[in-house]
């Protein structure tokens, strides 16, 4: 187990320089998904394009927009969001990986974004769609021949981070859902599930294991604070060969210990890579807020009193480059 002090901060951020040299392009794209809705992406890439300020929803980004793809056999990073997130939610990181030489692929999941909950508890959807975004990465992207498709990696954070492991290889049981429920009604997850349309909450707890989709394509995990992790058990996720970096806040409010991150720790075959971040809460693991953000959602821009949420994310971002380094080498 990892925790991340002010000195490993400070190193961290000293050498984040060293591999974050490149500019980045920025591209959106809309994906035809069956007889679904088109996905929204957004994709950060390697570029020698000059980059200027330019705006992502409510933060400000500096990349080149449009610009060309800089490289060859360039791996690929695709990203799922939490519950009520869209694309942007992580582009901080997005920007470290894409410095660092990956093309990354971030999508906003259908139904489940800031401006649309209307299916946010129909978890079956969220791997399928990651699926369907490395299918147009790897096989219709304009750009698709740069990619080298041996190398690909997830990430996802709370519900993405229970969306990652799924794609990976795991299988939760619903089932277990009832119980927790009971047993906490006042959690985040029962809650969204009380607020559910009628039917969803049981059509949800009644998702069988051979709905889930996988894909044996993705070859390493960044996975933090995920949604859920209770359900998986030890026998959920023994289907999980790749490696693992798994976050967990200190003191996460929304998704408390044990029965998240820690139940997906202590359940995988093998020991993840396991950073603990101290003085952290669930929404640190977003992307620092800019001013706009912060007064129209004040509540996942607060963070405790004496966490460096900037700070935080120069090792967080880092770490995560560091880990696909090693992984999708």
């Amino acid at each position: 187990m990892k925790r991340l002090g002010l000195f490993a901060a400070l190193v961290l951020t000293l050498t984040a320089g060293l591999a974050s040299a490149g500019d980045v392009g920025f591209k959106e794209a809309r994906i035809a998904n069956g007889a679904d809705r088109p996905l929204t992406v957004g994709v950060w890439y390697p570029t020698e394009a000059r980059p200027a300020a330019s705006p992502l929803g409510l933060f400000t980004q500096t990349v080149a927009a449009g610009g060309a793809v800089a490289g060859r056999a360039l791996p690929l990073i695709v990203m799922s969001h939490g519950n009520g997130g869209w694309y942007g939610e992580h582009y901080d990181t997005a920007l470290a990986l894409a410095r660092a030489g990956f093309v990354v692929a971030a999508v906003s999941h259908t139904g489940d974004t800031y401006d649309d909950q209307s299916r946010a508890t129909r978890m079956v959807d969220r791997p399928a769609q990651i699926k369907r975004l490395i299918d147009f990465m790897t096989g219709e992207w304009a750009d698709r021949g740069r990619i080298d498709a041996g190398r690909i990696g997830v990430f996802g954070f709370s519900s993405g981070g229970f969306t990652a492991l799924v794609a990976i290889g795991g299988t939760p049981d619903f089932s277990t859902i009832t119980a927790h429920c009971q047993a906490h009604p006042g959690y985040f997850d029962c809650g969204l599930l009380k607020s559910a349309a009628p039917g969803a909450a049981a059509q949800t707890v009644a998702t069988p294991a051979s709905a889930w989709t996988h894909d044996p394509r993705i070859r390493a995990a960044v996975v933090a604070a995920p949604a859920l992790g209770f359900t998986f058990g030890r026998e959920g996720l023994k289907g999980i060969g790749v490696p693992i970096q798994l976050w967990r806040a200190e003191d996460d409010h929304v998704l408390p210990n044990p029965d998240y991150a820690e139940a997906v720790r202590i359940n995988l075959p093998s020991p993840p890579e396991f950073h603990l971040v101290p003085g952290a809460d669930h929404f640190d693991f977003l992307a620092p807020c800019s001013a706009q953000l912060a007064k129209v959602a004040p509540p996942i821009c607060q963070s405790a009193p004496g966490f460096d949420r900037a700070g935080f994310h120069a090792a967080f971002n880092s770490e995560v480059v560091a880990f696909f380094q090693r992984t999708l080498r």
